[in-house]
């Protein structure tokens, strides 16, 4: 698994919890989802990534996307 998959499944992950949390649990955790969201869109734009940098450090393969 390169960087920019870690990255995609670790965001669809965190949405994916975040939205069934909402669902089950309590409604405010739909922010852990908008922050997630917000985070993507930034990423696509500026090119950085707080997620990227953490899976380059623990050593997974870089990608085309985040070098």
């Amino acid at each position: 698994m390169n960087l920019d998959r870690a990255v995609l499944a670790f965001a669809g992950s965190g949405v994916f919890t975040s939205l069934a949390l909402a669902a089950f649990v309590h409604p405010a955790w739909i922010w852990l989802a908008v922050f997630a969201s917000v985070n993507m869109i930034q990423a696509a734009f500026t090119g950085f990534c707080p997620a990227a940098m953490v899976f380059k450090r623990l050593g997974v393969k870089p990608g085309a996307l985040f070098r």
